[in-house]
Protein backbone atom coordinates (compact mmCIF):
# COMPACT_ATOMS: atom_id res chain seq x y z
CA UNK A 1 0.00 0.00 0.00
CA UNK A 2 1.40 3.40 -0.91
CA UNK A 3 0.92 6.49 1.18
CA UNK A 4 -0.47 9.58 -0.53
CA UNK A 5 2.06 12.22 -1.43
CA UNK A 6 2.02 15.23 0.82
CA UNK A 7 1.02 18.49 -0.83
CA UNK A 8 3.80 20.87 -1.78
CA UNK A 9 4.60 23.54 0.79
CA UNK A 10 2.88 26.89 0.48
CA UNK A 11 5.24 29.49 -1.00
CA UNK A 12 5.07 32.97 0.56
CA UNK A 13 6.66 36.15 -0.80
CA UNK A 14 7.44 38.65 1.98
CA UNK A 15 7.77 42.22 0.67
CA UNK A 16 8.85 44.91 3.12
CA UNK A 17 11.60 47.52 3.14
CA UNK A 18 12.23 46.89 6.86
CA UNK A 19 14.52 43.88 7.43
CA UNK A 20 13.24 43.49 11.00
CA UNK A 21 9.66 43.04 9.75
CA UNK A 22 10.72 40.43 7.20
CA UNK A 23 12.75 38.63 9.87
CA UNK A 24 9.83 38.68 12.34
CA UNK A 25 7.50 37.16 9.74
CA UNK A 26 10.00 34.67 8.30
CA UNK A 27 10.68 32.69 11.48
CA UNK A 28 7.11 31.69 12.40
CA UNK A 29 6.15 31.08 8.77
CA UNK A 30 9.12 28.75 8.26
CA UNK A 31 8.34 26.95 11.54
CA UNK A 32 4.80 26.32 10.25
CA UNK A 33 6.22 24.74 7.09
CA UNK A 34 5.83 27.62 4.65
CA UNK A 35 8.61 28.34 2.19
CA UNK A 36 9.46 32.05 2.28
CA UNK A 37 11.18 34.31 -0.21
CA UNK A 38 11.91 37.94 0.58
CA UNK A 39 12.04 41.20 -1.33
CA UNK A 40 13.00 44.58 0.08
CA UNK A 41 11.68 46.67 -2.84
CA UNK A 42 8.62 46.62 -5.03
CA UNK A 43 10.69 46.26 -8.19
CA UNK A 44 12.44 43.23 -6.71
CA UNK A 45 9.08 41.68 -5.79
CA UNK A 46 7.78 42.15 -9.34
CA UNK A 47 10.88 40.49 -10.77
CA UNK A 48 10.50 37.54 -8.38
CA UNK A 49 6.82 37.16 -9.25
CA UNK A 50 7.70 37.01 -12.96
CA UNK A 51 10.29 34.30 -12.47
CA UNK A 52 8.70 32.22 -9.68
CA UNK A 53 5.25 31.27 -8.51
CA UNK A 54 3.91 32.13 -5.06
CA UNK A 55 0.74 31.11 -3.28
CA UNK A 56 0.65 34.17 -1.00
CA UNK A 57 2.22 37.64 -1.02
CA UNK A 58 2.52 39.56 2.26
CA UNK A 59 3.08 43.15 1.18
CA UNK A 60 3.90 46.37 3.01
CA UNK A 61 1.70 48.96 1.27
CA UNK A 62 3.76 51.95 2.47
CA UNK A 63 7.06 51.27 0.74
CA UNK A 64 9.17 53.95 -0.92
CA UNK A 65 9.46 53.91 -4.69
CA UNK A 66 6.28 52.19 -5.74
Amino acid sequence: MTTPASPPPIRVLLVDDEPSIRRALRAPLNEMGFVTTEASRGEEALHLMQSQSFDVVLLDVNMPGM
